[in-house]
């Protein structure tokens, strides 16, 4: 009987090593056709270096074990992918609560433990700052924490049930207003935080104040969805109070509008308080605020319709920072096309060829993305140092263009002081990532606003509030489209001494 079951076991042991051996040189015996799931293992040990085959011969059991774990990595990636994923820029007014918002999402979506919040208000109490707790969650530097003000973008993940979402906290300052572009041109939805505070509305929203100029850059950075999110409806000067929140309505209508908002298709307003998470998750309670029947925060934001970039048109992937981590990494969103382990790409204008080594989405390692994901790209074939912020990850097949001149159609928002806008004007051009100063060359035509058709009349200078046709010079080679072919690498907006006075888009290169 022993005996028997010795030689059952040899039986069964020199069965499976020779499947593992079939396995790895993938040719199949015909007298013995395996189940599926050995032609899995097959196809998976196939692409294996030596030394893996060997461990696979020497142990019997473990391909299955792989195979699975292989597959439940897959099915959470086909989850991943199903949700759809947008980029949400959180803009408006120095303290209209745009971090605690961001932070209250982030702690009702269940991204930040209670032990974390208790760390925070104790912080915020020794600083004697109560109210700031929730937003340290999303400004974490200690510079931000003293002052109270955001300055760098901050980012941070959230999901609800069909989609997942990136907010990023754009800083309300005027002089961090740079670094605000940044985080709103990676953004599919904008959502504007407006303090109702007595005196707090007013300040922002008039001239110099950052709500106005937020929400032109959102404009023209393509921020083409906007949630106007009322705050601070639970300060004692307002109270829930219906009137404040129309007069607020009733102001901000015009002004997004002129803009260039759909208010009717694509701009939507809702009352919320930030610091006591009202309104944000679940809807309010009608004991608090009668008036308000519609949707919370999370419901409106599930519900904006935007569209995506196509994953079949040549790949392009602006890039935002760059770090060294096992080789050179870069992050940046995808703008349009797929991007896969293994693909071999270009990054211009320096045309270096390099080969994806890792593509990681937040801390996921991922096989393929496409439009609108947030990437960490991992490369092999060029340094670190290389690689400036504004340079495009693209397809070597079809490259982005390069160039030092263009043409673009212009609309002047506000020059400073008595500026006349004319040949040899100078500014700082962003441009997606790229940030260069550039020269107004010449004007070529004037645009009419009411008919948008050229006037005939030769033009030597233009002022507020008027559409040219320009060309636009700047000192160093950068990646930009036409923005007929890819809005959001043609779009850009024009600066000096920190306001800003124009915006345009691409019409020619």
């Amino acid at each position: 009987m022993f005996v028997w079951m010795v030689d059952l076991e040899e039986d069964i042991r020199s069965l499976q090593l020779d499947s593992a051996a079939e396995d790895i040189n993938g040719v199949v015996n015909p007298e013995d056709e395996k189940p599926d799931v050995d032609k899995m293992d097959e196809g998976l040990l196939s692409g294996s270096d030596p030394k893996q085959e060997v461990q696979a011969q020497s142990v019997e059991a473990e391909p299955k074990a792989k195979v699975k774990e292989i597959l439940s990595v897959q099915d959470e990636e086909d989850e991943q992918m199903k949700k759809r994923h947008l980029n949400v820029v959180f803009i408006g007014h120095v303290d209209a609560g745009k971090s605690t918002t961001g932070g209250q999402i982030l702690f009702l979506s269940g991204q930040v433990d209670d032990r974390t919040i208790q760390k925070y208000e104790k912080e915020a109490k020794d600083k004697s700052r109560e109210s700031w707790y929730m937003a340290y969650i999303m400004d974490t530097n200690e510079e931000e924490r003293v002052k109270g003000k955001t300055v760098e973008v901050g980012r941070a993940h959230f999901e609800t049930d069909t989609t997942r979402f990136t907010i990023l906290d754009a800083p309300g300052h005027k002089s961090y207003v740079p670094n605000m572009i940044s985080g709103a041109s990676q953004a599919d939805i904008g959502v504007l935080v407006i303090s109702a505070r007595k005196g707090e509305f007013e300040t922002g929203y008039e001239r110099g104040g950052q709500t106005r100029e937020h929400v032109q850059l959102a404009k023209t950075l393509g921020v083409t969805k906007l949630l106007v999110v009322v705050n601070k409806m639970d300060d004692p000067t307002v109270n829930w109070s219906k009137e404040r929140y129309d007069e607020i309505e009733s102001k901000m209508i015009p002004f997004l509008k002129q803009s260039g908002y759909n208010v009717k298709k694509d701009v939507s307003f809702l009352p919320i308080s930030g610091l006591m998470g009202l309104n944000i998750k679940t809807r309010l309670d009608k004991s608090l605020c009668s008036w308000w029947d519609g949707p919370c925060l999370f419901e409106s934001l599930d519900s904006i319709e935007v569209p995506m970039g196509d994953p079949k048109s040549p790949f392009r992937m602006p890039i935002i920072d760059k770090f060294k981590d096992m080789g050179t990494v870069v992050m940046g969103k995808v703008e349009s096309g797929t991007i896969r382990d293994g693909d071999s790409l270009l990054i211009m204008p320096n045309k270096d060829h390099v080969k994806v080594v890792a593509i990681y989405i937040d801390e996921n390692r991922v096989t393929l993305a496409g439009p609108g994901e947030n990437l960490r790209v991992r490369l092999s074939g060029v340094e670190e140092e290389d690689i400036l912020s504004g340079f495009v990850l693209s397809s070597a097949a079809n490259p982005i263009s390069t160039v030092t001149e263009f043409v673009a159609q212009l609309q002047i928002l506000e020059l400073l002081d008595n500026a006349i806008f004319t040949a040899g004007y100078k500014a700082v051009l962003h441009v997606h990532s790229v940030v260069e100063e550039c020269e107004i060359v010449e004007l070529l035509q004037q645009i009419d606003p009411k008919t948008r058709k050229p006037i005939k009349k030769k033009v030597l200078f233009v002022k507020n509030g008027a559409i040219v046709l320009c060309r636009v010079q700047v000192n160093n080679v950068i990646c930009v489209e036409k923005f007929s072919d890819f809005p959001q690498l043609g779009r850009f907006t024009l600066r000096t001494e920190g306001k800003t006075v124009a915006v345009g888009k691409i019409t020619a290169l």
